[in-house]
């Protein structure tokens, strides 16, 4: 009985032995739309199972998103990295002790510590029109990473009248808990930054969440919300812009929510049309 002949396009030898082999992985034809996506497709097979360097690559994204939601924020060089920029920095912390309790009990990391909650309102003074909190949430390294450079491109979008409480760094936070400190403020508006649950391709996504009127119960129908943000995902400049709208908007119309829909894309239409460049009207 004669042997098998290897497959066409076969190796001719294996490393250094001289014995024919071919390639143990068959490869995905859709292989080429890897490069348009970070997700998880055309891996190819081996046998009945998937090749051993994917096997490697799943571990390690894992391994990451397990360090995201565990690591602690370290919060003096982030207050150092923000005073620097010219913020006023507070800190607070939730209910939850430690990350155990964060994990088991949301609910907790919904309402601020007592004596931080105390000390946030002994520091309310004259009206206030935005209360910017930076959270650790699910996801610290995204609040290390992605908190400051959104800010700095967010400082210029802003109106020059708006009122701004100092920035509160919170541990163990969820994203209710700016409502909250929004409260002790008397701020018109809450926006939270906060880490987003991390995704195998994704362990540093930073959230933004907006709520008009900040108080203890609102809930999620009443904020907007712009997700990914980080140099894979969504652009600090893009996302500042957002944000820069939705805090004139909300503050213009009284709300936020359900009833607010993003329009800012029509916003960079309208300044492009007005651009001489272009023939608008300011040309």
């Amino acid at each position: 009985m004669s042997a098998a002949r290897p497959p066409e396009g076969a190796r001719t030898a294996a490393e250094g032995d001289g014995i024919p082999m071919s390639d143990p992985v068959t490869h995905s034809p859709w292989a080429d739309w890897r490069s348009a996506t970070p997700a998880r497709l055309a891996l190819g097979r081996a046998g009945a199972g998937m090749p051993t360097d994917e096997i490697l690559r799943f571990g390690w994204a894992h391994a990451m998103a397990r360090d995201a939601i565990h690591a602690a924020l370290d919060v003096d060089a982030l207050e150092a990295a923000l005073r620097n920029e010219g913020w006023e920095v507070l800190r607070a912390r939730s209910r939850a002790t430690d990350r155990t309790a964060y994990l088991r009990r949301p609910d907790l990391g919904r309402q601020l510590d007592p004596d931080d909650a105390q000390a946030l309102r002994a520091r309310a003074g004259p009206p206030i029109d935005l209360s910017l909190v930076i959270g650790d949430g699910l996801s610290s390294l995204a609040a290390t990473r992605h908190a400051l450079p959104l800010l700095s491109a967010l400082r210029p979008q802003l109106p020059a009248a708006l009122r701004l409480a100092p920035i509160v760094i919170a541990t163990q936070a969820r994203v209710a808990l700016a409502d909250e400190v929004g409260e002790a403020f008397g701020a018109r508006l809450a926006v939270m930054l906060i880490g987003e649950r991390p995704g195998l391709s994704s362990p540093d996504s930073l959230g933004i969440y907006i709520t008009h009127a900040p108080c203890r119960g609102r809930h999620d129908a009443e904020r907007n919300c712009i997700s990914n943000v980080r140099p894979e995902g969504l652009p600090y400049e893009a996302a500042a812009f957002k944000l820069a709208w939705f805090v004139r908007e909300a503050l213009r119309r009284g709300l936020t929510g359900v009833e607010l829909k993003d329009e800012s894309a029509s916003a960079v239409l309208a300044s492009e049309d007005s651009s001489p460049a272009l023939g608008g009207p300011g040309s």
